[in-house]
């Protein structure tokens, strides 16, 4: 007799080989609602987890990284392993669900069969049978990421992810992406919000007074939980300060300890850091401050299906683009909690049933845009992904975009982590460019830049990512290049990490003192001048019709 785990294996490999319409058939048969939320409650209190959507009301494509390296202690560890090594830590099958979900092995053929993921329709669906099982015990909680970097987020300023959470009715949120829309708006969205909007370590910069509620104290199941909120720290670093002058950020671990000692001393029997920090520089955080009993992470999209226990700190990190819901259920008693019981739920679009009132209402809020975003510029040839270290397909094609409309010998594109995939043979559409590249700075510069400048801002990235100390991280990805190819050492210290620095059109090594024409896009710069990078890139799309982008050509050492 065939067992469930062999036909998920036999489905799967069959999926590969048969029309998508069979493969999609394939996988509705081994997947259902009922299976996706099975969770054998325990406790009083449940916590729902929710972060860095992006701004994607709808189900998406999202291939994970296929390299994702941890330097100094967390080398070699969670979230820094992928691909078959992940699978093989949690035991789970090739070709299944979660293996599509989770990693990037099969990636095409896997999501042929499967499918879209996400959908704020979709969450709603999951977040109310969670509520209906669970009553006043639960808290869902928004990590962040999630007011910008789609078309109608854009050009709503916000305020179409602002009125779709709320019907999702979240009961505190934290925030990076979002101060990108300048401190007005911010403070005018955050005013209408109907919820806390939480960040303890966000200062005026004039007075170093709060700029916003550092912690908000709730009861669920009896127990006093309390909620607080840590913005990602070096948001006037990685985005530009001049949308938000007066306010100062940082980790501030010690105001982070006050703050739970505050809570403690006000009764709370459950403390938990609403974090947009990442991974790494959370896990260290969690070593370090006393007290905390659940780190809700985010920034770094990182999909776990287990909690990480650091002492006695689980940290809980909820993946990306609305494909997962993390489901904490704990048992607090006498202050302390007893155990507990967490599910990373993915959200499989065509599996889970869409709740109506979210459905109408992103249908309504994408109605007038709709004709535009689905205007087909041209098709991709292979995988379109943004997702990994040191190259990105999606990025690459950025890259090709900006060397060839813009007449640049050398291209340069952020290492944002957000942003939709596309496979072989389907088209690319004004929407998918706008999910790529939709930010409230797209200028896309021309400039000259010598051989030492360019390799100084190689070298500052990079250590960006790859200093032993998280608490230097900034959690994003290598910057992209086009026009150029070079070596990394990631073992070697700040300033010496990148070599053989060469300029593709001649084959010659970069000069130190020569310069070079240079295009790129998202200077944190005020007063950058060029084109939006969205119609750079259309434009190019629309000119090749079908895309094949050149590799980013990077030697990776010490990893």
């Amino acid at each position: 007799m065939t067992s469930r785990r062999d036909f998920l294996q036999i489905a799967a490999a069959t999926a590969a080989l048969v029309p998508t319409g069979w493969a999609r058939a394939f996988a509705q048969q081994r997947l259902t609602q009922d299976d996706l939320l099975a969770f054998e409650p325990m406790g009083n209190v449940t916590l729902v987890h929710l972060t860095d959507i992006h701004a994607q009301l709808l189900p998406v494509l999202f291939r994970e990284p296929s390299t994702n390296l941890g330097v100094g202690e967390a080398r070699g560890q969670v979230p820094h392993v992928t691909g078959r090594a992940y699978l093989d830590l949690y035991g789970i099958p090739g070709g299944s669900p979660l293996a599509y979900a989770l990693t990037p092995e099969d990636y095409v053929a896997l999501a042929r069969g499967y499918g879209r993921m996400g959908g704020l329709d979709r969450i709603a669906t999951v977040l109310d049978a969670i509520r209906a099982e669970r009553g006043d015990k639960v808290l869902f909680l928004d990590g962040g990421d999630t007011w910008q970097n789609s078309y109608t987020s854009l050009v709503s300023k916000g305020q179409d992810m602002v009125d779709c959470m709320a019907l999702l009715k979240p009961d505190a949120m934290t925030g990076h992406w979002e101060f990108t829309l300048g401190t007005e708006r911010v403070k005018e969205l955050v005013d209408g919000l109907g919820c806390p909007f939480l960040g303890q370590n966000v200062r005026d910069a004039e007075w170093n007074e709060p700029a916003f509620e550092a912690m908000k104290m709730f009861e669920r199941g009896g127990a006093k939980v309390a909620v607080i909120g840590q913005a990602f720290p070096y948001t006037p670093i990685a985005n530009p300060r001049w949308m938000i002058p007066n306010w100062s950020f940082g980790i501030r671990e010690e105001e982070v300890q006050a703050s739970v000692d505050k809570a403690r001393k006000d009764g709370a029997d459950l403390v938990v850091l609403l974090s947009h920090n990442g991974f790494d520089v959370d896990r260290k955080l969690a070593s370090r401050v006393k007290g905390i009993d659940v780190v809700l992470t985010g920034h770094t999209h990182d999909a776990l299906p287990q909690a990480v226990k650091v002492g006695q700190t689980l940290l809980i990190a909820s993946g990306s683009h609305g494909k997962f819901l993390t489901r904490v259920d704990l048992d607090v008693r006498d202050g302390a909690v007893k155990g507990f019981r967490s599910k990373l739920i993915p959200i499989f679009s065509d599996v889970i049933a869409p709740q109506k009132a979210m459905a109408e209402k992103i249908g309504s809020i994408r109605e007038p845009h709709e004709a535009m975003l689905k205007e087909e510029l041209g098709r991709t040839e292979g995988l379109l992904y943004r997702r990994s270290n040191f190259n990105g397909t999606l990025d690459d094609m950025i890259c090709d975009a900006l060397l060839a409309e813009r007449e640049a010998e050398i291209a340069l594109s952020p290492g944002f982590r957000w942003g939709t995939t596309l496979l072989p043979g389907q088209p690319i559409t004004r929407e998918d460019v706008y999910n790529a590249t939709a930010i409230t700075y797209p200028a896309a510069y021309r400039m000259t830049m010598t051989g030492t400048r360019l390799k100084e801002v190689l070298e500052d990235v990079a250590d960006n990512l790859f200093n032993a100390d998280p608490y230097y991280q900034q959690g994003g990805d290598m910057v992209r290049v086009g026009g150029v190819s070079y070596a990394i050492d990631v073992a070697r210290p700040a300033g010496s990490r990148v070599s053989d620095l060469t300029l593709l059109r001649t084959g010659k090594p970069i000069e130190a003192g020569a310069s070079y024409t240079v295009a790129g896009w998202a200077s944190v710069n005020e007063g950058t001048e060029g084109p939006p990078i969205w119609d750079v890139v259309a434009t190019h799309v629309r000119r090749k019709g079908t895309v094949n982008p050149t590799p980013a050509q990077v030697t990776v050492r010490g990893a």
